[in-house]
Order: structure tokens, then C-alpha cells, then sequence
């Protein structure tokens, strides 16, 4: 198994969001990076933890735990031209963009907040605190993951 981080802007889609879908199961959709996409394509397995993050708010944390119930695929909204992740340069038959389907496994009982995170000597090394890194999937490894769960 592994793990993960996935960034979510809360007033775009938010771990309530997430819950209150059908099956409490959705497509990880719009991600319009190269690296983040390789690591959903290639990467990312069913089973595998994910940590929900909320971004673009304040404060900025981790709210969440969802798993991958599905793994990378084409992502749809990029051919629709209707859609605000289209891509005119993807084609359905040559797909550059990719998605998982993740499902809501649990809310925290709080937000652990990136300062919290960042102020925590144990976490080195983890992308997130990472200088410049913006990516919004990124990977957690096991010793990190269960260290921020006791911040829980």
C-alpha cells in the first residue's frame, strides 16, 4: 500500500463534498500537471491512503482520509470543450490527462494545518513543507503518514 496527498480548494470540492456523493466515491479530475498526472496513471493503486487537503483557505490542512477505489484512467473533462479542464490538445484516443477515483474513508477530528506540519521536525522531507512544491497529488511515505496521524 501506499500513500498520498491530494489537494482540494474546500469551496471547489471539500472532503463534505466528497462524503455526500453517491457511494461517497468521485472522479480526482482537472489535474493539469505532468507530474501529478504520471504519479494517478502510473502510481497510484486501489487501496492506496490518501490524505485530504484543503487549499487556498485559511488555514490550509489536512482534513481528511479517502482511498483510491479506482485506478488511473482518462480523464473526461479534458475533451469536453464545455468543461473548465478542457484541453483542446488531448485526444480520446491518445488521452494526456488522467484521474483516480478516490473514495471518503473519514473525516479528522480537526484540521492538522500546514504551519502545525511544518513546524514538526519528524515531517523533513515531506513534499508538502517542501519548498516550491505546489503539486496537488503528491506522495506521503509511511513514516510520515502515521507520524500526522498522532497530530490527530
Amino acid at each position: 500500500m501506499q500513500y498520498w496527498l491530494m489537494k482540494s480548494e474546500p469551496d471547489v470540492f471539500s472532503i463534505d463534498d466528497l462524503a455526500s456523493r453517491p457511494d461517497q466515491t468521485e472522479p480526482w479530475d482537472g489535474v493539469r500537471n505532468y507530474q501529478a498526472r504520471n504519479m494517478m496513471r502510473d502510481q497510484m493503486k486501489v487501496g492506496d491512503q490518501v490524505f485530504f487537503y484543503h487549499s487556498n483557505t485559511q488555514p490550509p490542512g489536512i482534513v481528511g482520509i479517502a482511498e483510491v477505489v479506482r485506478e488511473g484512467y482518462p480523464d473526461h473533462t479534458a475533451f469536453d470543450p464545455e468543461d473548465p479542464h478542457y484541453d483542446p490538445k488531448s485526444d480520446p484516443d491518445k488521452p494526456r490527462w488522467f484521474m483516480v477515483d478516490v473514495r471518503f474513508v473519514r473525516k479528522l477530528s480537526r484540521t492538522i494545518t500546514l504551519a502545525e506540519l511544518k513546524e514538526q521536525p519528524e515531517l523533513d522531507g515531506l513534499p508538502l513543507i517542501r519548498k516550491g512544491n505546489r503539486l496537488s497529488v503528491m506522495p506521503v511515505d509511511k513514516a510520515h503518514w502515521d507520524f500526522i496521524l498522532t497530530l490527530e
